[in-house]
């Protein structure tokens, strides 16, 4: 028993004598070290920042061109894809038919002006003749009855030349107004019917509309726009091109449609751009970029000094006694390399940019002089 007592007390000294060498080293090795970081200064300046919505372009007056008469093609008076004034003959259908037409209803026209003018010649004679108690008042009203059966047969024919016209006029198509046309969808000798052939479609080039929508929430913002349009017009709207350069002619807003699409929640806009080199097309997809409202003179970070952390955002800044605490930020939109705060932390706050993985809350940092955050702009 006397040994095994002995034994206990001897491992219990061995187990001290350990712990107070651990405790030495810990206090001979000091504090961990400082992680080195690179700090930049928050900054508040003119951030101007844009939304971004798919749009396509539209032309303003786009026109499906059809026959009104039946009948061939005899002439096409244009190239495909040409620039087509207003006014310019497009396409002629045979006109043989309603030529001969029309003259049959000039004559039928002259015959009845004839007839009633001989209807008046009679009517006056017998008027006199009446007045002379020379001839029976029924004779008067029979040439009365005549005389204004005579005045409709008349106005029956003008209307009979007047369709006849109309039809001779449909023969030949006309450009209804300045625009470019397409593809020919007839060529020569192509047999037309009356308001069911495709002949082919002209759209109007300057200006040209931009379509895209938003959701039904943002309604009043672009509604405000419309307000204001023409005042901002210069930098509310800019449009890129498929190829990815921006469009150099402003943007205004056009239209609003009368309501919101059920199903999906969202309301078409249409902004109109001048179009003076032709270089938006009917259907081309772009994107347009919307001024945000909250643009502006905000505070502004390197977007890399941003750490996510179970979906909430945090930057380190740089306290007096050269330690680094963690910050919740409400993030704004992003500006190429630097994002805007919208709140959290304050203008003159040293964010920090570099070493971040090592960094802890209330750890030691070093550090030189901190940088500045450039000019946010988009």
């Amino acid at each position: 028993m006397t040994h095994t007592l002995l034994r206990l007390s001897f491992a219990a000294g061995l187990l001290a004598l350990a712990s107070c060498g651990q405790k030495e080293d810990e206090k001979a090795a000091g504090p961990p070290p400082a992680t080195p970081v690179t700090l930049v200064a928050a900054r508040t300046t003119d951030a101007v920042y844009y939304d971004e919505y798919p749009a396509t372009v539209v032309a303003l007056n786009n026109v499906e061109l059809r026959s009104q008469v039946a009948g061939f093609i005899t002439q096409i008076y244009f190239k495909d894809g040409d620039l087509v004034q207003k006014g310019k003959p497009l396409y002629e259908i045979d006109r043989r038919k309603y030529q001969a037409a029309y003259q049959q209803a000039l004559a039928g026209l002259r015959s009845a002006q004839a007839v009633v003018q001989n209807a008046q010649v009679n009517l006056n004679r017998y008027q006199r003749l009446a007045q002379q108690d020379a001839i029976a008042k029924q004779i008067v009203d029979n040439a009365a009855t005549s005389y204004s059966t005579a005045q409709a047969q008349v106005a029956q024919a003008q209307a009979n030349v007047a369709l006849a016209r109309t039809d001779l006029d449909y023969s030949v198509i006309n450009a209804p107004f300045t625009g470019r046309i397409g593809i020919s969808q007839v060529r020569l000798g192509a047999q037309v019917s009356p308001g069911t052939t495709l002949l082919n479609t002209i759209s109007a080039e300057d200006p040209m509309g931009v379509d895209f929508v938003i959701p039904d929430a943002d309604l009043s913002r672009f509604a405000d726009l419309q307000r204001q349009s023409g005042g901002r017009q210069d930098s509310t709207f800019r449009l890129m091109l498929p190829n990815g350069t921006r469009y150099a002619q402003p943007g205004k807003m056009l239209a609003i449609d009368r309501g919101v699409d059920q199903q999906t929640a969202t309301v078409q806009i249409r902004v109109q751009f001048p179009n003076p080199k032709r270089e938006l097309k009917d259907g081309m997809s772009t994107v347009l970029n919307v001024l945000n409202r909250q643009s502006g003179r905000r505070l502004v970070v390197p977007f890399k000094a941003v750490v996510e952390q179970m979906g909430e955002n945090f930057v380190f800044i740089a306290g007096d006694s050269s330690k680094a605490y963690q910050r919740k930020v409400q993030l704004g939109p992003r500006l190429r390399d630097q994002i805007v705060i919208m709140n959290g932390i304050k203008d003159g706050d040293k964010v920090v940019t570099e070493g971040l993985n090592r960094l802890r809350d209330g750890g030691q940092i070093t550090t030189g002089a901190p940088a500045t955050a450039p000019t946010a702009a988009k």
